[in-house]
């Protein structure tokens, strides 16, 4: 047991958060730890949880992606747009998936290929990206989607939640990637010593042009779920996500200077912002509470991260 804490430190002290919040949540509110109530709530963490995935390996190599929630707005205004105008809802689909791979190349060319900062360019593109979005939708909402549609954001599969399997596999081939290939071992030599990479011929332009373009895919398909589970396709959503996707993902306990991250903790950091951001809103009701709190879960995580990298050090 000694032996697995020195190993993963960062892992077992989410695990003793999330479970101290669920075993007060527990004692205030039983209710809000009920099976049919974490069932019903688990609806709302899937897209967050997907777009972390991508974020995890692209934040492993020193880099940042702030547009994910702008890019995964102007894909649900795309998906409701061709819809509206008599495209098939699988073709809407596929084309909103399209312009996220777009989005998420546009900004990997500008990282990889022109060398701006990644926080510079997603925080221009995450404004451009929200304000095309705004444009092109006049702020109007479509619906009206085909019940079928549903089952991509709320069916099941088997007694298995669809949205569950799609974020399941998606975490899964991160892992592989991250443990079990050379792809993984070049991001992490990214993320340590970038120039050294260069040298030791890491396709370093390429593998960021691939991590980016990986972002937008998975807003793309993560503006699918949420229409979906909604049925409704708005300009504003998402509005905020990239905070918590970030959030998660260095509460995770991957470092914003690269060159470390797992997937296990990126899971259990979106597990406890999840759970906080639910029991938050279920005792109060206050959404600037909700905001206050995240905040103090990403400020605590970076302390947290540097302690552990200092006490790692020493030892």
């Amino acid at each position: 047991m000694k032996a697995l804490f020195r190993r993963y430190p960062h892992e077992w002290i989410l695990v003793g958060l999330l479970t101290g919040l669920l075993l007060a949540a527990w004692r205030l509110d039983p209710p809000f730890v009920s099976v049919g109530t974490q069932a019903e709530l688990s609806t709302h963490i899937w897209e967050m949880a997907l777009l972390t995935v991508p974020m995890t390996l692209i934040i492993i190599t020193a880099g940042i992606d702030l547009s994910v929630g702008a890019t995964m707005a102007l894909c649900a205004v795309v998906l409701g747009m061709t819809f509206e105008r008599g495209t098939p809802v699988a073709v809407a689909s596929l084309l909103a998936i399209l312009t996220g791979l777009a989005c998420g190349f546009l900004n990997g060319v500008f990282v990889a290929k022109v060398r701006v900062h990644p926080l510079i360019v997603t925080l221009a593109t995450m404004s451009a990206y929200r304000g095309i979005a705004e444009g092109l939708s006049l702020a109007k909402p479509v619906s009206g989607f085909p019940a079928s549609f549903a089952f991509i954001g709320r069916g099941e599969w088997h007694g298995i939640s669809v949205p569950g399997l799609i974020v399941a596999l998606a975490m899964l081939a991160a892992w592989v990637v991250l443990n079990r290939s050379v792809l993984g071992r070049f991001l992490f030599a990214i993320g340590h010593n970038e120039t050294a990479s260069r040298f030791s011929g890491v396709p370093v332009d390429r593998i960021k042009l691939l991590l980016y373009s990986l972002a937008g895919t998975s807003a793309g398909l993560a503006a699918v779920m949420f229409v979906s589970r909604r049925n409704t396709a708005k300009a504003d959503i998402a509005t905020g996500m990239e905070l918590d996707v970030v959030t998660a993902v260095v509460l995770g306990g991957a470092s914003l200077f690269g060159g470390r991250g797992r997937i296990v903790g990126t899971l259990l950091g979106v597990l406890l912002i999840h759970e906080t951001r639910e029991y938050v809103s279920w005792r109060w009701q206050n959404d600037e509470l909700i905001l206050v709190v995240i905040g103090a879960l990403l400020i605590v995580s970076v302390l947290v991260n540097t302690l552990l990298t200092r006490r790692q050090a020493v030892s």
